[in-house]
C-alpha cells in the first residue's frame, strides 16, 4: 500500500515533515524552516487493475458529466431568472403616482391567484385612484405581496396600505360608518384573512394543486417544469404555514368543515343586501370579494364552488355584483354560476389584459358593451354600476335575458 501525504494550505509547497514539526515551504527559493500550520491528510492509494488510471482519462462519463452539469447549471440560471429576475419592460416613475406591486395574471378569467392581491387591486379601484401594475414578483422587503410605491415611499401589507392611502390621499370607504358598523367590518375582514383565507389557499394549493398549475402563466421553453416547480413550492409553503397557523393540524375533511362555516356565516351576514354592510360599498367588501373570487372561478368543481353556486347563491350575486362593476373587462358567462362536474376549463375564458395603468372613471366611460342597444341609458345613481345597471340580485339582465334568468 503506498500513502499520500498533503497539507491544505493557500500556497503551493513541499512538506518535509520533521520530529520539530515544521517544513521547508519552498517559497521562492527559501530554506526557512517555519511551523506547521493546517492539516495533514493521508490519503491511501491502491490501483484496483487500472480503475484509477481509467479514471483519470478524460473518458466517456466526463464528457456525460459535463454536459449534465452544464445543462443544469442552464437550467437553474433560467428558473433564477424567472423567479427572482425583475423584468422590467419600462422603468415606472413613482412621483404622485401609486405602484402596485403584485404577482402576474393568471391564465384563467381571473386577475389574481392572491386574494391578498385581488383585494388591494378591488379597493383602488372602488375608491377611483389611478395606479399602476407592475407583475414583477419582486417582495416588499419586509417578504410581502402585495406592495405599493407612492413617491418613493413603500408600504406592504393591504391594512397598511389602505391606512396609508386614507391619510395621505383623503380616500376612505368607511366613511358613513358607524363605530358600530367599523367593528363589524373588522371583525369580518380579520375572520375572512386570519381565518377562511386558509381553508382557500388549503383548496387551492394543496388539495386542487394540478388544476392551479394549470393557471400559472409561466412562458419559456421550460415553462411547464418551472409550473410545476412554482406550484410544489408554492403548496410546500401553505402546508407549513397552516401547520404554524394550527388549522394545517386538521383532517382535510374538518378543514372543508370549516371552510363551510365560514362562507355559511358570510352568507348570512350578506342576506338580502346590496354589501356587507348595507347599500353602500366599504372596504370589508374588497376583502370578502376577494377571498369569495376563487370558490367562484379558480376552484372548478371543489366544494367551495358547490356552495357558493348552490345553497349559497347570494354570496354568488354578491360576488358578481362587484365584478360588473369594478372590472369591466373581466368577462365571464352565466354559466359560471351554475355548478357543474366539469372540471375542464372553458375555451371561452377570456385572459385579463395586463393593464398598465388604470382609473376606473376612465375606463368605465367609454364602456357600452352591457347596454342594450333598444334601452335608453340611465344615469349612475347609489343603485347603479357606472353603466347605469342596477346592482340588486335581480339585475342579471347584464348577462343575459329576461326569458334566460339564473337557474341553479
Amino acid at each position: 500500500m503506498y500513502w499520500r501525504l498533503g497539507f491544505a494550505g493557500t500556497g503551493s509547497c513541499v512538506v518535509d515533515l520533521g520530529q520539530n514539526r515544521s517544513f521547508s515551504s519552498g517559497l521562492l527559493g527559501s530554506d526557512e524552516q517555519l511551523p506547521l500550520y493546517g492539516s495533514i491528510v493521508a490519503v491511501p492509494l491502491q490501483d484496483y487493475g487500472g480503475i484509477m488510471s481509467a479514471l483519470g482519462s478524460d473518458s466517456w462519463w466526463r464528457k456525460t458529466l459535463y454536459l449534465t452539469g452544464g445543462a443544469l447549471l442552464a437550467a437553474a440560471a433560467y428558473l433564477l431568472h424567472e423567479l427572482l429576475a425583475i423584468r422590467k419592460e419600462e422603468e415606472l416613475d413613482s412621483k404622485d403616482a401609486i405602484i402596485l406591486h403584485q404577482f402576474s395574471r393568471p391564465k384563467t378569467g381571473a386577475p389574481s391567484l392572491s386574494p391578498f392581491c385581488l383585494k388591494m387591486e378591488t379597493y383602488l379601484r372602488m375608491v377611483d385612484l389611478p395606479y399602476q401594475n407592475y407583475f414583477d414578483g419582486k417582495l416588499s422587503p419586509q417578504g410581502k405581496m402585495p406592495w405599493i410605491e407612492y413617491n418613493q415611499e413603500q408600504v406592504c401589507g393591504t391594512e397598511f396600505i389602505i391606512d396609508f392611502l386614507e391619510e395621505r390621499l383623503g380616500v376612505s370607504l368607511n366613511e358613513s360608518l358607524t363605530p358600530q358598523e367599523k367593528a363589524v367590518s373588522r371583525a369580518i375582514t380579520k375572520m375572512v384573512e386570519e381565518h377562511f383565507y386558509w381553508t382557500i389557499a388549503y383548496c387551492q394549493w394543496v388539495d386542487n394543486l394540478e388544476e392551479t398549475q394549470k393557471m400559472l402563466s409561466v412562458s419559456g421553453p421550460l415553462s411547464d417544469l418551472l409550473k410545476w416547480i412554482l406550484s410544489h413550492l408554492t403548496g410546500g409553503i401553505i402546508r407549513r404555514e397552516m401547520y404554524g397557523h394550527g388549522i394545517g393540524r386538521f383532517s382535510k375533511e374538518e378543514v372543508y368543515a370549516l371552510m363551510e362555516k365560514d362562507m355559511r356565516t358570510l352568507s348570512t351576514l350578506l342576506g338580502d343586501k346590496k354589501y356587507l354592510m348595507g347599500s353602500k360599498l366599504s372596504a370589508v367588501d374588497a376583502a370578502v370579494f376577494s377571498h369569495l373570487a376563487p370558490a367562484m372561478w379558480t376552484l372548478p368543481g371543489t366544494r367551495p364552488e358547490q356552495l357558493i353556486k348552490g345553497e349559497l347563491i347570494n354570496l354568488a350575486m354578491y360576488c358578481d355584483r362587484i365584478r360588473r362593476r369594478f372590472w369591466p373587462e373581466w368577462f365571464v358567462d352565466l354559466g359560471d354560476f351554475c355548478y357543474t362536474d366539469a372540471t375542464e376549463p372553458s375555451e371561452r375564458s377570456s385572459r385579463l389584459p395586463d393593464l398598465g395603468l388604470y382609473s376606473r372613471t376612465d375606463t368605465t366611460q367609454g364602456d357600452t358593451r352591457t347596454s342594450p342597444s333598444h334601452a335608453p341609458r340611465r344615469p349612475p345613481s347609489p343603485d347603479s354600476d357606472p353603466t347605469g345597471h342596477s346592482l340588486y340580485d335581480s339585475d342579471m339582465d347584464t348577462e343575459c335575458s329576461d326569458g334566460d334568468q339564473l337557474k341553479c
